[in-house]
């Protein structure tokens, strides 16, 4: 049933114009992400954000194991992807990974790391400092995956490396969470505390929501006059790619020592990215290639699915 999640799509309120010119819509989803970074903003621990300014180390190795760990293994596999039969299909398989390996950390993941009961600092501080350096970062992975792919899917690339995603993360991402803190020191911990359990609840409606409004745009039609061996291949390299992800932020944790909360930031911040932002683009200027689509649409489904599984079978004993 997509209609609805269409709808809320495609339902919008407006539009904000920045000093750089950038243009920003203003839609359900866009205001539904802008909800899980404000909640996750008046969700921190005083103590849990000094504890982040004081041993910094946690939150840049987690950085730049999100960024890296991705690219390392898919160009380590690339020799075996070229096996596949269909080289176009190939490269609409490598665009959608570029794109999703390109943005910035996902704002869902502060929402798994808070039902987690997570270190809300750290894990906004993955997603703050991956959404404040991604236009250099962005620009950067889609110019590797450039080179990496061959004919349009390369120039293609390489043209929306020069594009900026900053004003979109700054409405959505920064301003939000930054409210969420500032409201935090103003209402006090215990005040806060009193309302944590209705945020989660409320954490989960609006992934409810999000997900099911990003899935209406492709999956139906994917579905529709399914290509079963490709949507097989897609799905298994997406599953591959993201578990090997959340796997990145165990090891890192029991590397570095870090605790239960720390664990779970780390797990959940490396193993989700922002694919909300990639479907915009990818919308706005692939639109001669709708099947790069489909790896993103996986790739949110997936993380999420394994989120679940990881805050069950790993975070259980926590809630």
């Amino acid at each position: 049933m997509p209609g609805f999640g269409l709808w809320l799509r495609q339902f919008q309120l407006g539009s904000m114009q920045f000093f750089d010119g950038s243009k920003v819509t203003v839609s359900l989803p866009a205001l539904m992400l802008s909800f899980l970074l404000f909640n996750a903003g008046l969700g921190i621990r005083a103590r849990e954000l000094l504890g982040i300014l004081r041993q910094p180390a946690v939150l840049l190795v987690g950085f730049l194991a999100n960024m890296c760990v991705p690219i390392f293994l898919i160009v380590a596999l690339g020799g075996l992807m070229h096996l596949w039969h269909s080289s176009d299909e190939l490269q609409n398989l490598l665009v959608g990974l570029a794109l999703i390996v390109s943005m910035p950390i996902a704002g869902s993941s502060t929402a798994w790391s808070q039902n987690a009961n997570g270190n809300l600092s750290l894990s906004l501080g993955l997603v703050f400092l991956s959404t404040v350096l991604c236009p250099l970062t962005t620009p950067l992975v889609l110019h590797i995956f450039g080179n990496i792919t061959i004919g349009d899917y390369s120039e293609d690339l390489h043209e929306l490396a020069a594009q900026g995603t900053n004003a979109f993360m700054m409405l959505t991402v920064v301003l939000p969470a930054m409210f969420g803190i500032v409201l935090y020191f103003c209402l006090g911990e215990e005040r806060t505390a009193k309302v944590k359990p209705s945020l989660k609840l409320v954490n989960f409606l609006v992934l409810l929501l999000l997900n099911y409004s990003n899935a209406a745009t492709s999956l139906p039609q994917a579905f529709a006059k399914p290509d079963w061996d490709y949507l097989i291949f897609i799905f298994f390299t997406t599953l591959f790619l993201c578990a090997t992800a959340f796997g990145a932020g165990w090891l890192i944790a029991r590397v570095l020592k870090a605790d239960k909360g720390e664990q779970a930031a780390l797990m959940f911040g490396l193993g989700m990215n922002n694919n909300g932002t990639g479907l915009v683009l990818a919308a706005a200027s692939l639109a001669d290639h709708p099947a790069v689509l489909l790896p993103m649409i996986f790739y949110t489904l997936v993380q999420q699915v394994i989120a679940a599984l990881i805050d069950l079978r790993v975070f259980k004993s926590e809630h």
